[in-house]
């Protein structure tokens, strides 16, 4: 055991089912293993106060922002978000800082004969590597007295691991087609997932939903007690300016107006900010230490990479983790109102488990050239059968059998005032940010 470090760690947690990297539809979601292991453990999940989201996209986003308006605020706050970038390490988070990997490798360490001797009772079947990864969290938080925890659902929300809390306050993010093969075939049905998280008497701060979705959230928070906050009803955003690395934008609010400013791009974002404000304005109203100086500090402090990220400005290369239809489509809007460019090349990745046809036809006719390519990942859609599904529609895409490969690529095919665009997957935006970080993107002669 005393040669347990990180790599060890991280190896044990991928020894059992990890449902972001193998199928997930033999998978069996309910709460019950969790709910009895965190008993064992002394309910770490109770000794924060929580706020809680669930959504299709922009959870993540929406989660660093309330989590950066709590530490502006002067509160100590965990952070749980899922999937990763580049490291386990940043799932799990401080004030913004993720766990160091020495603190990582000794709380597995520690609590390793715990998960061993729950799962050798058998009595709910094994963990997996999301219910493990979700106890250490709220035991790290536990550890560190941290005053709030921000959580975000892995998948769906009634059956998530996270949906184990009595969040002060919950919030939905925007909702559409994603993993039907688990929440359902519909839109109702997905948000009937998502609106698992929310409890009797809880508020509940929504972005802009479409009119199935927010029939949906209506009903399930008449039924619950709980206060319904909806982004473009009560709280509304007006967009004043944007660069190619923030934007500002005026809010007005359920405690007054605001000037506010985030580096983050896209208006998806801004209704994420919205959120994010609305939540705040619910917790100072709890009575949370939460100014309108905190809110704006928070925002404008806030980190989440990945997303309309720029790496390089000539040509302009530009990574974006959309993996689903509406993402992909939000992001052929973005990508000519954020930048100005002659023309663009796509690079493309996705999991097998995704719509596949959706993103194609969202993200066309914006780009001239299209290059195919998979991530490391297990459940990596095959580079040929991606290529089909663009020359289905007419295009004829180049293959690639790395990111790295294919972001040479498309560099190579690019010149001055070009955009390269890398999105499909937050698998396939890692690699090329880690191909960036390595090699500062060398362009190899042609």
């Amino acid at each position: 055991m005393s040669q347990f470090d990180y790599t060890a760690a991280v190896d044990y947690i991928l020894s059992f089912a990890d449902y972001e990297r193998i199928s997930r539809s033999s998978a069996i979601f309910d709460t019950s293993r969790i709910e009895t292991l965190l008993e064992t453990l002394g309910k770490p999940h109770l000794a924060a106060e929580s706020v809680h989201i669930a959504g299709t996209k922009g959870k993540g986003s929406t989660a660093a922002m309330i989590a950066s308006i709590l530490t502006a605020s002067g509160y100590k706050t965990g952070l749980y978000t899922s999937p990763h970038l580049h490291s386990f390490t940043e799932r799990i988070r401080i004030d913004g800082e993720p766990i160091p990997e020495s603190e990582f490798a000794a709380l597995v360490r520690g609590l390793r004969p715990r998960f061993d001797a729950f799962n050798r009772l058998g009595v709910h079947g094994e963990l997996t590597t999301f219910e493990i990864l979700t106890a250490l969290a709220f035991v790290h938080f536990k550890e560190s007295e941290a005053d709030f925890q921000v959580l975000e659902t892995g998948l769906g929300g009634r059956l998530d691991a996270t949906n184990v809390v009595q969040p002060r306050v919950c919030a939905i993010t925007s909702i559409s087609l994603d993993h039907t093969e688990v929440l359902g075939n519909s839109l109702a049905q997905i948000a009937a997932e998502k609106a698992g998280i929310i409890k009797p008497g809880c508020a509940v701060v929504s972005a802009p939903q479409c009119p199935e979705v927010r029939s949906v959230m209506s009903s399930v928070c008449h039924e619950r007690g709980a206060r319904l906050i909806e982004v473009g009803r009560d709280i509304v955003w007006r967009l004043t300016e944007h660069s190619d690395s923030r934007q500002s934008f005026g809010l007005s609010g359920l405690r007054g107006s605001y000037d506010l400013t985030i580096p983050l791009l896209g208006e998806h974002q801004l209704d994420n900010a919205a959120v994010a404000v609305g939540v705040a304005e619910v917790l100072a109203e709890l009575g949370a230490g939460i100014s309108a100086e905190s809110i704006a500090t928070g925002l404008s402090r806030v980190s989440w990479p990945g997303r309309l990220q720029v790496l390089r400005r000539d040509p302009l290369l530009v990574v974006d983790g959309a993996h689903n239809a509406d993402s992909a489509e939000r992001l052929a809007k973005a990508l000519p109102e954020y930048f100005r460019f002659a023309k663009a090349i796509l690079v493309i990745g996705t999991s097998r488990d995704k719509d596949i046809a959706g993103m194609v036809g969202g993200l066309l006719p914006l780009f001239t050239g299209v290059i195919v390519t998979r991530s490391r990942n297990p459940r990596a859609t095959d580079v040929s059968a991606l290529a089909a599904e663009f020359s289905r529609r007419g295009v004829k895409a180049k293959e690639a059998e790395t990111v790295e490969s294919a972001v040479e690529m498309a560099l190579r095919e690019s010149g001055p005032g070009d955009l390269v665009c890398v999105t499909g997957s937050l698998f396939v935006v890692a690699e090329a940010i880690e191909h960036f970080e390595a090699n500062k993107i060398r362009i190899p002669p042609g």
